[in-house]
């Protein structure tokens, strides 16, 4: 008989702060960071495998290595692989990024590495006139988009999107994207680095022109996603590597509260991993059995929900708004509506 993984209580991940030559200096009042020497910080990994545990009996250990020790305690029996699934950032861009496109994962896989990368943006704070781009206006052709690279009017061809707090955004493999100053976002992607750089602005960091060029789709699926309100929790987006979904705690709920539909089986069966962030407020998660310390959840802080994690409840102290992320398991998918 096959015996269940060991019990895995909740727990906090510190983020990570990545150097970008496109980023912010001070990141306050988000996170209480400055970069006081080398590049500044555009990206904050809250998910990364070289992300800490910042909590309970594995804490100073990667995450990476967390998920090669105990993969089924945190992410259960039905997991595509025992691989940690999503990476987390929060996007912090004071300049424009390059613009790109990700590879899926069968061209990702025919250059040697695990997975492609679809990704998406929910955004956290925009100023006004905000825009990003994803995809390509109609009708342009990978001839005009080679041109595009070569002449620095690459942005004519881009399909521009005003966004505004609360918005989401979603990038499929394949799409020519970029991201503009002006928003802060919460991307959530297959945990995959992988951008092959089309145009940089004169940076002088690495082009991938023809690798990109290979990835680019001239027609994609990204766009505006459409919110699905139900009674307890707005589904923000749910596509086939993650779901996002925004819940409200009215003074606290309990963990099994927190599990969507498809999401209702006991520790260890259909119940998978899933993400705790706090896009607003703080919060406090309690074991209902004392099994666990408190772990508590600060604005912008990820905790780590494992797919065997003893029953908690979780308290709202004080504004919170909880942003509530999994990994899609086959078969638990409902796409959202692009528009």
């Amino acid at each position: 008989m096959q015996l269940p993984p060991p019990v895995l209580a909740p727990f906090r991940i510190a983020p990570n702060f990545v150097g970008r030559v496109w980023g912010y200096r001070d990141l306050r009042p988000w996170y209480d960071h400055a970069a006081k020497a080398g590049e500044p910080i555009g990206e904050v990994w809250l998910t990364g495998d070289d992300c800490l545990v910042a909590t309970g009996p594995y804490a100073g250990k990667t995450l990476g290595g967390l998920f090669a020790e105990a993969s089924e305690a945190l992410l259960g029996r039905y997991a595509r692989s025992a691989a940690s699934p999503l990476l987390i950032k929060v996007i912090f861009a004071k300049e424009k990024l390059s613009v790109q496109v990700h590879p899926d994962d069968a061209l990702a896989q025919k250059y040697g590495q695990p997975r492609g990368k679809t990704e998406c943006w929910y955004v956290l704070a925009a100023e006004s006139g905000a825009e990003v781009a994803a995809g390509l206006k109609a009708g342009v052709t990978l001839d005009q988009v080679r041109d595009g690279i070569e002449s620095g009017t690459l942005e004519e061809s881009l399909n521009l999107l005003p966004v505004a707090k609360g918005d989401v955004v979603f990038v499929d493999a394949g799409t020519v994207h970029a991201i503009w100053p002006g928003s802060i976002l919460l991307e959530t992607q297959q945990n995959c680095d992988l951008t092959y750089r089309m145009y940089d602005y004169g940076r002088g960091r690495e082009l991938h022109i023809e690798k990109a060029l290979e990835a680019t789709r001239l027609t994609t699926r990204a766009g505006k996603v459409e919110a699905m309100v139900l009674e307890d929790r707005t589904i923000l987006v749910d596509e086939e590597y993650f779901r996002m979904e925004r819940i409200p705690v009215n003074g606290s709920r309990t963990g099994t509260s927190l599990a969507g539909e498809g999401e209702t089986g006991q520790n260890h069966g259909t119940r998978g991993l899933a993400y705790l962030f706090a896009a607003a407020g703080s919060g406090r998660i309690h074991s209902t059995g004392q099994s666990f310390e408190p772990v508590d959840l600060p604005a912008c802080g990820l905790v780590a929900v494992p797919a065997s994690s003893p029953e908690f409840m979780i308290e709202n102290l004080g504004g919170l708004d909880l942003i509530r992320i999994t990994p899609n398991w086959p078969g638990r998918t409902q796409p959202g509506k692009t528009q």
